[in-house]
């Protein structure tokens, strides 16, 4: 869990468990499918990456979209200084559920010997073309103007894998579409909800009734609000509607605090992961198979253990987040 935060900082929590989920193969072919072990170490790599999202400015889109609202902008000094400490303890709040509700004491891992042969040429040219692609998405904001969008990017290894003949048609036909069809139907539904218009009349109408109300207590209304929808839907669509009202009503505020308002609800919507569907993480995490193609994970793990998560990163959020972005004048 702890590496999967690490990696999702700067490889964005879309690809940190994929990777993380590579790294775990030896551990879990030594446990049956059923076992409670391996069913807490492949949610646990989901729920881990969820709240690495909130970790870093590029963890997950809803970060960047926050920023864009956010005058002054934060930084990343800023960003690390509210975001790490939420997403740390929460993420071992998180780790403490999955121990008490899963009975991982009787797992016994047999032990396995790290590969130790030494890198082929095919191996060092795999890891520079993915570590290029991975610095050109850090500091895309700065070459936006000659690659466009991250997509462009990523087909810069698409094009060089293939093209030198790493990955072949069987790679591509045995690509795991099932994952990218569940991800875009999550925000094939978000932008159907968005385009008729029901999530922006709920949060305007929100927006009337709190007006009255403190920073706090309207960071914990809409904390609320984001959670829900983007339990069910994007987590970039839920914020990419919601921001712009929350920071509208902070600015309306006698004090002005739209700057918390905007980061405490883009941290919130990471921490959306109640269903298989909430987020990259775990729609990779319901796709996990053994060897027989028997899947680790069931929905109904995903709401009894994804939900009380969900719960612990909002109290994260609204308690740690919002007293340190208190302390630091936002």
């Amino acid at each position: 869990m702890s590496v999967s935060l690490f990696l999702a900082m700067w490889i964005s929590n879309v690809a940190a468990p994929v990777l993380c989920y590579s790294l775990i193969q030896p551990v879990l072919r030594t446990l049956p499918t059923d076992s409670p072990f391996a069913q807490a170490l492949v949610l646990g790599i989901a729920l881990a990456s969820n709240m690495a999202g909130m970790a870093s400015p590029i963890a997950s889109p809803q970060n960047v979209i926050a920023i864009e609202s956010m005058n002054p902008s934060p930084g990343w000094g800023k960003w690390f200084a509210v975001a790490l400490p939420v997403s740390i303890i929460g993420m071992v709040g998180i780790w403490f559920l999955l121990i008490l509700t899963f009975k991982i004491s009787d797992a016994r891992i047999k032990a396995y010997k790290p590969i130790k042969d030494p890198f082929t040429m095919k191996q060092y040219f795999v890891s520079a073309v993915t570590i290029t692609t991975i610095i050109l998405w850090c500091v895309l904001s700065k070459i936006e103007s000659t690659f466009g969008e991250s997509g462009i990017i990523s087909v810069i290894p698409i094009v060089l894998f293939f093209g030198t003949g790493l990955l072949k048609t069987d790679d591509l036909n045995n690509f795991p579409w099932s994952i990218i069809l569940l991800a875009m139907g999550g925000i094939a539904l978000g932008k159907g909800v968005s385009s008729s218009g029901l999530l922006y009349t709920i949060a305007t109408a929100l927006q009337k009734k709190v007006m009255n109300f403190n920073v706090f207590v309207i960071l914990i209304i809409f904390g609320v609000l984001i959670l829900v929808v983007a339990t069910f839907v994007s987590h970039t669509v839920a914020a990419l509607i919601i921001i712009p009202l929350v920071k509208e009503v902070g600015e309306q505020l006698p004090q002005p605090h739209p700057l918390i308002l905007v980061m405490g609800t883009a941290l919130i919507a990471s921490g959306a992961m109640g269903l298989p569907t909430s987020g990259f993480p775990n729609v990779t995490a319901i796709s996990m198979t053994d060897e027989v193609g028997k899947p680790y994970l069931t929905v109904n793990t995903f709401i009894t253990r994804g939900v009380p998560a969900s719960i612990i990163a909002y109290i994260c959020v609204i308690t740690i987040g919002y007293g340190i972005m208190n302390a630091l004048k936002f």
